[in-house]
């Protein structure tokens, strides 16, 4: 079984503040540092560094090589990454006093990807092999549909959600990885049993995972329903929290391991990630995970 991530490749401007700026409103940032990012590299980079080989496809500009650089750190497989002469994707991001993260998000080459890519990367992929996708690069209806044909399991994490999700073809989709926002906007309510049962509703052969950030984490699997409390840890930079959940989720999945131990694994790693600043920087490996979850 392979895995392929289409997604996004940022370069994420960090600026610490006290709080977030209100409008019409100029405040001082603390500091100011440069992290790779972008929630596609971010999952990529978790299920590399969880253990699981994976493939990035997608687009960055020139300016963004070391996007391309931290996953090979990581282990992930770049080949399928096109260099673009447009800007990369970029976020600015505002990090507050209680860890908490507001983003705003530039497209760049994300939104530079083709249908000719999106074909020619395909190409090696089919039956039983694995699809992650996330709302951060264009023609994402195109590569559902293209991945199902050739009998991919597609998993979806619909973010940032917009207007546009409403056209994808969501039938489609083998599993959704949503946050509570996300998934009140998919399920059309709010709560954690309504959004996991008007999603169920809507799409009934998918299997639901809800990240509910210090409230914790569930997973629907048809089967039954699972539920994972939150570690408590303090919270510095929570910007790639549900990236690092997600790749540990799908790792432990694709490793065959039990719904309650998928659950405490990522949200294990996602624990680790929110005391640490930066995107990507922040995703921690594997044996520091075990060595987490062992103390």
């Amino acid at each position: 079984m392979k895995v392929l991530n289409f997604g996004s490749l940022n370069i994420d401007y960090v600026y610490r503040v006290e709080r977030f700026a209100l409008p019409g409103e100029t405040i001082p940032a603390i500091n100011m540092e440069r992290f790779s990012g972008g929630k596609g590299l971010n999952q990529s980079v978790a299920l590399a560094r969880a253990g699981i080989p994976v493939a990035h496809a997608g687009c960055v500009g020139s300016d963004g090589v070391f996007l391309i650089e931290e996953l090979e750190k990581s282990g992930a497989e770049t080949d399928k990454i096109q260099v673009l002469s447009s800007p990369s994707g970029h976020a600015i991001i505002q990090v507050d006093s209680k860890g908490e993260n507001t983003i705003l998000l530039y497209p760049g080459a994300n939104h530079k990807i083709t249908r000719e890519q999106v074909d020619r990367t395909l190409e090696e992929y089919g039956e039983g092999d694995v699809l992650l996708l996330q709302n951060e690069v264009c023609e994402i209806a195109y590569i559902m549909e293209a991945a199902y044909r050739k009998g991919m399991q597609i998993f979806f994490n619909p973010s940032p959600m917009t207007e546009a999700i409403s056209g994808y073809p969501l039938h489609l989709v083998s599993c959704f990885l949503v946050n509570g926002l996300e998934g009140a906007s998919l399920a059309g309510t709010r709560g954690r049993e309504a959004i996991l049962a008007g999603i169920r509703e809507k799409y009934p052969e998918a299997q639901i995972v809800l990240t509910l950030g210090k409230d914790g984490a569930c997973y629907d699997d048809k089967r039954g329903r699972y539920f994972h409390q939150a570690f408590p840890v303090e919270a510095v930079d929570t910007t790639a929290a549900g990236d690092t959940f997600t790749g540990y989720f799908i790792a432990q999945l694709l490793c065959g391991s039990p719904p309650d131990t998928v659950l405490r694994c990522a949200c294990a790693a996602s624990a680790l990630a929110v005391s640490r600043m930066g995107a990507a920087p922040s995703i921690p490996y594997k044996n520091e995970v075990e060595a987490f979850l062992s103390n």
